[in-house]
């Protein structure tokens, strides 16, 4: 496989850039350091970033012909997803809301929060009524800026935006923030991710820990690999350092 170019703010962020591209952990990559960061005058002025050049590592294949599910395990997931739906069932019922005068509200929040930061943003909100939910779509020209790396100002303004919400509203409103589709894009890049890490402990029987994460999107890892037979996953560490583990299935 030949190498590809990664470009970051860190060399670390840069490696983790690949392990995503390349839909593996980062023990897997192969790299060499094209460039290393640099802050530059007062950490402000010609500021360098990192860039790498990468590819996945080659691997001999392993027989899977031996691994079997483990039907305890398989069964306990299924037990605690029906406690779980019948929590959710008898959940009280959610509290109605002056709908259209807090979708007011949030739409002059967001028109000021986004004239704040000078970007020319577009805001879409859309209610449902059924469980109090908020969407709130954003698009632009500079959406690229509001999404951040990986996210991370995306889901800062998300935060920010939810604490004003729910403090308008007489009960707890589930708010999601997006632009360009970026949550879906974003899910599937992890969801391919995890699919590949499993195929790798199957192959190897060795776990592997991924870069840390947000507990967003360790859910995603988790949720992809939850019903898969041979492997399981579980998270170690204290946040914003918190990584998840995928481990092998004991037959």
């Amino acid at each position: 496989m030949q190498f590809v170019n990664f470009k970051a703010k860190t060399v670390q962020d840069a490696i983790m850039e690949a392990s995503i591209h390349f839909g593996v952990a980062s023990d897997e990559i192969e790299y060499e350091v094209v460039q290393n960061e640099s802050k530059g005058l007062f950490g402000i002025f010609n500021t360098k970033e990192a860039i790498i050049k990468a590819r996945v590592k080659e691997e001999k294949d392993i027989d899977l012909s031996q691994l079997e599910p483990n039907v305890e395990e398989n069964n306990l997931t299924k037990k605690t997803s029906q406690v779980s739906n019948e929590v959710e069932d008898n959940k009280s019922p959610i509290k109605k809301v002056d709908k259209e005068d807090l979708i007011a509200k949030t739409r002059k929040f967001c028109d000021e929060l986004f004239g704040a930061m000078k970007i020319d943003t577009k805001v879409e909100i859309t209610f449902y009524d059924n469980n109090n939910s908020m969407n709130i779509d954003l698009s632009g020209e500079e959406m690229g800026i509001l999404i951040g790396k990986r996210g991370q100002t995306l889901d800062a303004l998300q935060y920010i935006i939810n604490l004003y919400v729910n403090k308008e509203s007489n009960t707890h409103i589930k708010l999601r923030l997006d632009t360009e589709n970026y949550r879906a894009r974003r899910r599937e890049t992890l969801e391919n991710l995890a699919k590949n890490i499993a195929y790798k402990v199957r192959k190897t029987k060795k776990p592997v820990t991924l870069e840390p994460m947000s507990p967003y999107e360790r859910r995603i890892i988790h949720s992809a690999i939850q019903n898969d037979p041979y492997v399981y996953t579980k998270s170690e560490g204290e946040e914003p350092y918190r990584k998840v583990v995928v481990l092998l299935k004991n037959n």
